[in-house]
């Protein structure tokens, strides 16, 4: 080959190379960038004056005499938002009977919004489910809030496509004791709510209140870390036995190919079988648990990540030098003692990276888990229970909260909190594995 042509295909492969990992790069941005851009509203975002509330009621977090005063303060500012409530209330009935009719339907949808954006009014009695304790927690969702009291929202579909068409409530109750309350909103929101910049870091740890209206991720964390490691510990000591069995006792022939076969078919197998399976086995014939639990959710992922782990190990086993084992037996070492102290040692660079993989996937796998060990709200459940008691856990409950909760779009800053949170961990886990990694392969090295 011309020396001219080679630096022609070595420039075009570099150039091919450099592309590729630019695109990957920009993918992972692409994919990556919103979601902890509004993942971290979870932890950083412009709290109103009901949020510490909530966090000194509930969490006994905070001020309580700064908070007091404030909420004293706030409650001044509100009393004329009340009062247009009550007024308009006691004139609605001596209102002409069409007119009563046109804004009976509209004042109660101004009622209502008002109730969700400055939680019940003073005086009245608690309501049973926390959400309706207290008003809007976060300034953006207030200021959504605040449209929404203001503005009607309707369809127009004369143009053949759907639009959305935003009508102003005020000129409907112009010369009703109800009017004056829109241009307070608009002008004053601010002293309504008190929003100020809120730093919240203990969402990575707090439980949840009153599904996730409320509260942190915690105990959807802890879970992913109890089944992760949990899968890891059972799977890597027997990814390793069955790798070294594969590479330095079995013989090859029929039964060989049968087991290595077995081995890639499992690497293949859906995730949800291998929940299924895991129901099926663990919990109805083994009766590891009396129903869904850490422990059997552990023992799914094992099996899981297992194929994994083997074929990285056995790979890693394979490039380790002959010259190696030779020279530690010439030397009159057993081949267990070769196998643990010359070999193992070796190859750990590449299980690692076997590891490293198996342990990203049993972080974020969702099918495995969820008729195993998953539920949509719990607590946080000690060492001591993983043996007998279920967990939430964050691809899990990250699914749940945006297919099934009854407010989605009321907790968006949680979805994408736990969403940010889970590719943090799993990048984590990776972090610590590839750093140990290279921590080995410099020793080994000298």
């Amino acid at each position: 080959m011309h020396m001219r042509t080679r630096r022609f295909l070595d420039r075009a492969f570099t150039s091919a190379a450099c592309l590729a990992v630019g695109l990957m790069v920009l993918f992972l941005l692409f994919v990556l960038g919103p979601i902890f851009v509004k993942g971290a509203g979870a932890y950083v975002f412009m709290g109103t004056v009901e949020h510490r509330r909530m966090m000194l009621d509930q969490f006994d977090r905070g001020n309580e005499e700064r908070v007091t005063a404030e909420w004293l303060d706030v409650q001044q500012a509100r009393r004329p938002v009340y009062e247009a409530l009550s007024a308009f209330e006691k004139e609605l009935p001596g209102l002409p009977a069409a007119r009563r009719k046109e804004l009976k339907p509209a004042f109660k949808a101004v009622r209502e919004g008002v109730a969700e954006l400055l939680g019940p009014e003073p005086g009245e009695p608690l309501p049973a489910l926390t959400r309706k304790m207290y008003g809007q927690t976060r300034w953006t969702k207030a200021q959504e809030k605040l449209k929404e009291i203001r503005f009607e929202e309707s369809w127009d579909y004369s143009a053949g496509a759907g639009r959305k068409v935003l009508t102003s409530r005020q000129p409907l109750f112009d010369g009703t004791a109800l009017a004056p309350l829109f241009p307070l909103l608009e002008r004053d929101a601010r002293k309504l709510l008190r929003p100020r910049l809120t730093f919240y870091p203990r969402f990575l740890t707090d439980v949840s209140i009153d599904a996730h209206f409320f509260g942190g991720i915690g105990p959807e964390v802890l879970g992913t870390m109890y089944l992760a490691l949990g899968a890891m510990l059972i799977a890597v000591p027997l990814g390793i036995i069955a790798a070294i069995y594969f590479q330095e006792y079995a013989k090859e022939g029929p039964v060989m190919t049968f087991l290595r076969s077995c081995v890639n078919t499992l690497a293949g197998v859906p995730s949800i079988v291998f929940g299924l399976f895991g129901l099926a086995f663990f919990i109805n014939t083994m009766h590891v648990s009396s129903g869904k639990s850490v422990l059997a959710g552990a023992l799914t992922l094992a099996l899981l990540v297992l194929p994994t782990v083997i074929r990285s190990s056995e790979e890693a086993i394979a490039a380790v030098p002959r010259a190696y084992k030779e020279g530690a037996m010439a030397l009159g070492a057993g081949p267990w003692r070769t196998i643990l102290t010359v070999i193992l040692p070796a190859a750990l660079p590449g299980i690692l990276t076997g590891i490293v993989i198996s342990m990203g996937r049993a972080a974020g796998e969702t099918a495995p888990i969820i008729f195993t060990a998953a539920v949509s709200v719990g607590k946080m459940i000690g060492p001591t229970e993983i043996a007998s008691q279920p967990t939430p856990a964050l691809s899990w409950n990250l699914y749940n909260l945006c297919t099934e909760h009854e407010a989605v779009n009321e907790i968006r800053h949680v979805q994408f909190g736990m969403a940010a949170t889970l590719v943090v961990i799993v990048l984590a886990l990776n972090l610590v594995a590839i750093l140990i990694r290279a921590r080995v392969a410099r020793r080994l090295k000298g």
